[in-house]
């Protein structure tokens, strides 16, 4: 398969996600495979071995260890990365640094997470998406499905095998389920299963961060992750900025009939961290224990939804001014 248009999908790995990295990379690895030309896509991944927010468990395990670690895989799957270390680097920094890098240097973004699998059939789709969409509608978002969501507000990107099973948040055992964790063999056999594409179209935003597709022309549009949002919440941010500037005229391409898999409670997920108590494997619960994370997770929140309010914009010198007086 020769791709028409260029694409980069980029990937913020934090150290303590080095025991469940190894299969995000080997998706994508797994999807380039049937790429002839692999110079039009960019796999950018950044390891982010910074310690303002968390610091590595020394009595575990080295930081020279963890890069190592991190060596091995991608050198095993042939792709590169490079680490930040010197500065406070959140996925709203690394996805507002990676559309500003690349829209003008490729015709498609994609947003990597460190937890997900993306399809085989990624790079293909979405090249042909956007040979269709870029004469008519070269502005717009896309999103693959995915499996059972929180509510019905998220039915329309559920993927049709998962839509009509039943929500059981505590579920761990049916494939189906919001805690269950697939595997890259699970998610190839339903996504196999495809002769065509479905392929729906909608104006009204719904999306998260994991796996989101945009055309370059929106970020060169001028819309981005606000620098208000400093920590979380950034895919948020990035949906309203959307809806601000386009006022509802653009288009969000939903591959319904593609499953992208998102494991959102992988048990490993946040290791060889400093004072962390790792006998719950709730990963919410986990960073809750962090002293700094409910300030922070609660203030960005508040400045993505304050972007064309009057109001007071949160910092991280806000998060942390009680801990350091």
């Amino acid at each position: 398969m020769k791709l028409n248009n260029t694409i980069a999908i980029g990937c913020l790995v934090q150290f303590y996600e080095i025991r469940i990295i190894e299969d995000y990379i080997k998706s994508v690895s797994y999807a380039l495979e049937n790429v002839d030309n692999k110079e039009n896509v960019i796999i950018d991944i950044c390891f982010n071995m910074n310690e303002k927010l968390e610091s590595i468990d020394r009595n575990e395990i080295t930081p020279q260890e963890i890069v190592k670690r991190m060596d091995v895989i991608c050198a095993k799957y042939n792709v590169d990365f490079w680490i930040n270390k010197d500065r406070l680097f959140t996925i709203a920094d690394y996805r507002r640094e990676f559309n500003e890098k690349y829209c003008e240097k490729v015709d498609v973004l994609m947003w990597g997470e460190s937890d997900s699998l993306i399809p085989r059939q990624t790079f293909e789709i979405l090249d042909n998406l956007h040979t269709a969409a870029k004469e008519t509608t070269p502005k717009y978002v896309g999103f693959f499905s995915t499996c059972k969501m929180w509510d019905d507000t998220w039915k329309i990107l559920e993927h049709p095998d998962f839509t009509d099973k039943p929500f059981t948040e505590q579920d761990l055992t049916n494939w189906w389920s919001l805690r269950y964790n697939m595997t890259q063999d699970e998610m190839d056999k339903i996504n196999d299963k495809v002769d065509d594409l479905d392929i729906q179209v909608t104006d009204k935003l719904k999306f998260n961060g994991c796996g989101l597709v945009i055309s370059s022309d929106v970020i060169k549009s001028g819309v981005n992750i606000p620098k208000s949002v400093f920590f979380v919440h950034e895919d948020t941010a990035f949906m309203n900025s959307c809806l601000i500037q386009f006022k509802g005229k653009l288009p969000q391409y939903i591959i319904k009939n593609i499953l992208l898999v998102h494991n959102r409670k992988l048990p490993k997920k946040r290791s060889f961290i400093k004072g962390q108590d790792f006998g719950d494997d709730d990963q919410t619960r986990m960073r809750e224990q962090q002293y700094w994370y409910k300030n922070a997770n609660k203030m960005s929140q508040v400045n993505a939804f304050n972007l064309t309010e009057q109001g007071y914009t949160y910092t991280w010198k806000d998060v942390f001014r009680d801990y350091e007086k």
